[in-house]
Parts: C-alpha cells; structure tokens; sequence
C-alpha cells in the first residue's frame, strides 16, 4: 500500500497533470519568512535554503523542525539545503568608514596582529597571493593590485578607489586557495547539520573536485545519504567544472561572488556552459543571485528581473533560488508567486511550441540507463501520455529522465524519503514515497485515478528496473492504460 505519508499532494493533482510547473523554486529563509513557512510551501517554493553565514543553530533547528512539520501537513517533499560560509575572507572591525582613492596604497593583517593604520582581516590569506594578483573590496567596488607580500602585511595599490568598513568582503579573484574549504566554523555548522538529517549541503567557494571530496569523506562517515551542492563562484571553479560537477551531486550557479571572481560579461557564458555539463551529467543545477530583488523592498519587480528568470527556465535549469528576497524582504511570499507565475507563463510558451525538447545528445559514454530514459519519452511523445514514471530507488531514474527535460510530467516513485526530499528540485517531477515492492506501477496508478488526475483510458509510461533493489538498473519501458 502507499504509505499515509505519501509526498505527492494529490489534491494538487486534479487538474491535467501536465500542468504544473516543472521549474523548481528554492527560498532562503531569514527573520521575514521564518514565520511563514508554510505559506512559502503553499507557493509553490520546493526547497528551503539555510544560510549559515547567519543566525544561531537554535534558529536554524527552529526553521528545520517547522519546514518538516509544513511539508507533512501539506504532504508534500521538500528539501533542505545547509549553505556553508565556506572561507569567507572578511574585513575585521575597523573604527570607522575607510574612503580610498586610485594610486593609494592599503596595507592588510590578520586581525589581533595588525597595526594602526593597518587593515584587520578575518581570514589569514597574506600567505596565499601573491604580487600582481588583484584584490577587491566589497564586492567589487574597490580594485586593488597587490605589490608586496612580507611579514603577514599584505601591500596593494588601488586602482578604483572607493569606500569600505567591518565586515564587508574581500574576493581574490586570480588566488587559487589551496588550503580546505571547510573552516572551523563551517565543521561545526555540518555536525549540527549532519545530526538535523539535512538533504544537501552546499559548498562555498570551490577550487577544485578535491575540496568536494574532503566533505564527502565526512558526510560518508556519518552514514547519511546526504547530497552535495557545488557552489560555482570562483575562476579555478570556472577552470575545472567538468571534474567538479561530476563530483557534486548538484550545482549552484552563484551569479554574486562569480561575477566579481570572473567578470560580469562572462558570468551568461559560465552559466549556459554549467547547465550543459549538469544536464549531460544528469545533475541538478540551480540559478542562484538577485534574479528578483527590486522585491526586497518593492511589491514589483524590474522588467529585467522578470526576463531574467524567464531567460534560466528557457535555458531549461532545473530550479531558481531566491536570497535575500525571502530572507529580509518585505514580501517573501509574494515573490515567490511572482516567481511561479513567471515560471508557468515561460513553460507554458515552451511547451506550445515544442522548446523542452531533448538537447542532451546520447553518446557511446552513457549508459542503458540514459538509452532507456530517452525511449520513455519517445514513447510518451508519441503516444500522448499524461505521465511518466520512473521508478527508482536512489533517484538516478528520475534524473536521468529529467535531464532529457520531456514534456511529459514525470512522477518519481521511490520508497526512500530522502530521495524524495532531494528529487523535489529536479525539474519535471513530483516526488511520490512509496511502499517497497514490486507493484508500485499499480499503486500510484490507483491514487492519480482516486483523485482524479488521471482518466479511464490515459496513457502513462513507466521507467523501471528487472533487478530489484539496485540502483542504477533501469532496464524496461513499460506502457501502462489508467
């Protein structure tokens, strides 16, 4: 039987089961929506982002303990995302505003070691660049070219002057920092979120597949089945994307930090060429910064905004995440309505016109598992069918087939919940928990025509593996008559 904590809100289902978005939206959450989470849910919001860079891990397990409580209220599959700081490299505490001019030299030291005149820095980096490396100030908006590096004082020259103060952010856009990923700090964040049964951590300011490995071994250890989100945001990222989104479980396009650590123009070319590679790879991939923050503080967006969410449905990413337009906003739910409606609009025109499609060509490099995915959604497209679904135990099912973006909704069966939780940003599905066995065709059948999503007659086409309990072994297209 279905368990009584199936994901899937059937209710939502009524309708043709084509019609939903297939676009997933991820939501920060911060002091404007923690007491709004359920609403957000009911929004159309499928994963909840935690910034660690903020609040107490009291905050955090409250907003934990209140998305659980929501998604089963509204049984519904919802992931939880832990974004680590990662080592983020800060200004200390300076007594007030600095103002800086091009050809003034600035000089920075570990905070506790420096002296006057001399700027604190959080995170001891004066071993790491080098001469004639580049060196911004908050986020960019004073340029500096470092010229000496002696003693634990780093020396720079500003070429585009500006103001700073405490807290604001350094970027290193030509350091490659070769030291771990994980902060003290961020070690700590992950065992209390190793212990809250998190679906995804998200790792900050990659360099390299080995910065992803070291959390894996962690993550490992602990015996969880919890993904792994690679954060895109720095030029040696930019450099090694294959290896890295081959080592991740799912991708995060990082517009901010990526456009300073790069440069602006690039930050659409670097994003089209993510999404490529997460789609041959059949991982997630999730387009992240500003894509509605005039709604921070305004009821409307720009019209920029609205065609930059469009623009990442079109290029057929798998979610759009909002920051602080959830977290500090002063209208948290309704940018995400907005949002969904942007979402559906954009589908809507794609699906007219036939503009899902199957852009990810299959090649001698992968497996049956992909032949058998695109077979399902040949023989959806031809005959009609309202759904496909893919049966799967680790999920890799589900994601091979959504890469392919059919038009077809997928439905995703598997009788793990995690798997669940992280398919609920794959685009195109709608996870459904179920009971382990044989006849799972049989019982989701039973529900979409109990609720009335499905009609004597509708075509569906299942995914499925012969091998029962390995993963990894879809083998069989069936077609199924509701």
């Amino acid at each position: 039987m279905i368990l009584s904590c199936t994901i899937v809100s059937m209710s939502a289902l009524k309708v043709d089961a084509r019609q939903y978005k297939k676009t997933k939206i991820i939501a920060t959450i911060g002091p404007a929506s923690e007491a709004k989470i359920e609403s957000l849910l009911k929004s159309g919001v499928n994963g909840i982002r935690l910034n660690f860079s903020h609040n107490r891990h009291s905050w955090h397990a409250n907003v934990i303990h209140e998305v659980r409580t929501s998604a089963r209220k509204l049984n519904r599959s919802v992931a939880i995302i832990q974004d680590l700081q990662g080592p983020k490299i800060r200004i200390g505490t300076v007594p007030e505003v600095i103002s800086v001019k091009a050809g003034d030299t600035i000089e920075f030291a570990l905070e506790g070691e420096h002296k006057d005149r001399q700027i604190p820095i959080q995170y001891d980096f004066t071993e790491l660049v080098k001469k004639g490396e580049r060196l911004f100030l908050r986020d960019g908006q004073v340029i500096s070219v470092i010229e000496s590096v002696r003693g634990g004082v780093v020396k720079a020259r500003v070429t585009s002057g500006g103001k700073f103060g405490s807290q604001h952010g350094i970027n290193l856009p030509d350091t490659i920092i070769k030291t771990s990923k994980l902060t003290k700090k961020d070690l700590e964040d992950l065992a209390f979120g190793l212990k809250q049964d998190i679906d995804f951590v998200a790792l900050s300011f990659i360099h390299t597949a080995e910065d992803i490995e070291e959390l894996r071994r962690i993550i490992k250890k602990s015996r969880k089945h919890i993904g792994i989100i690679a954060k895109i945001e720095t030029a040696p990222a930019v450099e090694n994307l294959h290896t890295i989104i081959e080592a991740a479980d799912a991708v995060m396009i990082a517009r901010g930090d990526l456009a300073i650590e790069t440069s602006p123009e690039l930050v659409p070319i670097v994003g089209r060429k993510i999404i490529r590679i997460c789609r041959e790879q059949k991982r997630p991939v999730i387009m992240a910064t500003q894509m509605l923050e005039s709604m921070t503080t305004s009821m409307q967006p720009t019209r920029a905004e609205v065609n930059d969410v469009a623009t990442a449905v079109s290029l057929g990413v798998d979610a759009v995440m909002l920051s602080g337009e959830t977290a500090t906003g002063a209208y948290p739910v309704e940018t995400v309505q907005l949002m969904k409606r942007i979402i559906l609009s954009t589908e809507g025109y794609l699906a007219e016109n036939n503009q899902f499609g199957t852009a990810r060509k299959l090649t001698a490099a992968h497996t049956a598992q992909d032949a058998v995915s695109l077979a399902a959604i040949t023989l959806a497209n031809h005959l009609g069918a309202k759904l496909i679904l893919a049966e799967t135990l680790t999920g890799s099912t589900a994601k091979s087939i959504s890469s392919l973006r059919p038009n077809a909704a997928i439905i995703m069966a598997s009788p793990d919940e995690r798997v669940c939780n992280q398919l609920s940003i794959a685009w195109g599905g709608k996870a459904f928990l179920v009971a382990p066995g044989r006849l799972i065709h049989a019982e989701v059948l039973a529900a979409f025509r109990k609720k009335g999503a499905l009609k004597a007659g509708d075509m569906v086409v299942s995914a499925f593996g012969t091998h029962a309990g390995k993963a990894g072994s879809t083998d069989t297209v069936r077609l199924l008559v509701a």
